[in-house]
């Protein structure tokens, strides 16, 4: 099978295993375990220093525990209507930290800053406030979408006029750093919180790390022992995420290469592809052509995987284990699917 349902499927390589079974460990639960602490170092450093990072499990928990650092019960978090925090985490801000959620329609999910000038409100007796702006870099539902640094520095300076938080669900922020060239500290002067994910695109088998105030990391800590994040020898997964920055930040730029092959080669047999910026490809099924479970299904069949994203909407995905030869008969397998 070639699998391009998400850059989460990857396994780990030979390396990589080697790294994780080598670990040093500890408690992390007492704070104990090296490889953990390097990790969280090496991020926050990554990202120019001035956060302290905390290692999560899963990149949902990472934005959680972010997002409610800013936004207490019955406070407002104003996002775009297609991100990750809405539309694929269960209900999460809603369900575990009593947040109400205010959204905005957006051009490939990326906001207008004079949308969030307009959507931030103070708050008083009559009138929930505005607590937190999240950003989504690069935007999944928008198929890989990347902000422009200036726009995101234009959003910042409406937030921090009105005194409201800014977080960066950063899940594939790596590939917006690749595909733009944009340092990852100039990213990290601009949120007072980011969630980055090790296992998407990066290719480690788990693992998110939050990075936010250090005065506020007990508090954090609490939170991730409260939703049931706190691990306890977790440097096994921690040095998968290490071997991942040390060797596949650079390499992303060949899975931009092969989503846009994967495109290209749609687009030139006539299917309506939404152009990739980064690894993410959406493709639309507009009658008469069959929808997007029976595209799904028949691409299956011809040995490809690929994500079910709306009813006439399918997702591929471009990642580590899959070449250039593995994107191209792919993207045969779709153009036959969809006739």
């Amino acid at each position: 099978m070639i699998d391009l349902r998400s850059d989460t499927v990857t396994r780990p390589a030979p390396a990589m295993r080697a790294a994780m079974a080598d670990a040093e460990v500890g408690d992390d639960v007492y704070g104990e375990d090296p490889t953990v602490r390097a990790l969280e170092n090496r991020v926050a450093a990554l990202f120019g220093g001035r956060h302290a990072g905390l290692f999560t499990p899963t990149g949902v928990m990472a934005n959680q525990i972010a997002v409610r650092l800013s936004v207490a019960p019955g406070e407002e978090l104003v996002l775009d209507a297609d991100a990750h925090i809405v539309a694929h985490e269960d209900g999460a801000a809603a369900w575990h930290g009593g947040i109400q959620t205010r959204t905005a329609l957006s051009p490939r999910g990326l906001l207008e800053p004079a949308d969030v000038g307009r959507l931030l409100r103070p708050g008083d007796a009559h009138t929930v406030g505005t607590r937190a702006v999240a950003v989504e870099q690069t935007h999944n539902r928008g198929g890989g979408s990347v902000y422009p640094i200036e726009q995101l520095r234009a959003i910042r300076e409406l937030t921090a006029d009105a005194g409201v938080a800014l977080h960066c669900d950063g899940a594939r922020i790596w590939h917006a750093h690749v595909a733009t060239g944009t340092p990852l500290p100039a990213y990290g002067e601009l949120f007072d919180t980011l969630a980055v994910c090790l296992s998407k695109g990066l290719g480690a088998p788990a693992g998110s790390v939050v990075l936010l105030p250090a005065d506020r990391m007990a508090e954090a800590r609490r939170m991730r022992h409260r939703m049931g994040g706190a691990m306890r020898q977790a440097g096994i997964l921690a040095a998968g995420g290490l071997y991942a920055l040390d060797h596949h930040i650079a390499r992303l730029a060949d899975d931009h290469v092969h989503a846009r092959l994967i495109a290209d080669a749609l687009a030139d047999a006539g299917l309506d592809v939404v152009a990739p910026e980064t690894n993410l490809v959406l493709v639309r099924l507009p009658e008469p052509r069959p929808d997007a479970a029976t595209v799904a299904e028949r691409c299956r069949a011809a040995g490809v995987l690929v994500s079910v994203f709306g009813p006439r909407l399918i997702r591929i995905v471009a990642h580590l284990d899959v070449d250039a030869s593995a994107a191209a008969k792919a993207a045969e397998a779709v153009v036959e699917a969809a006739a």
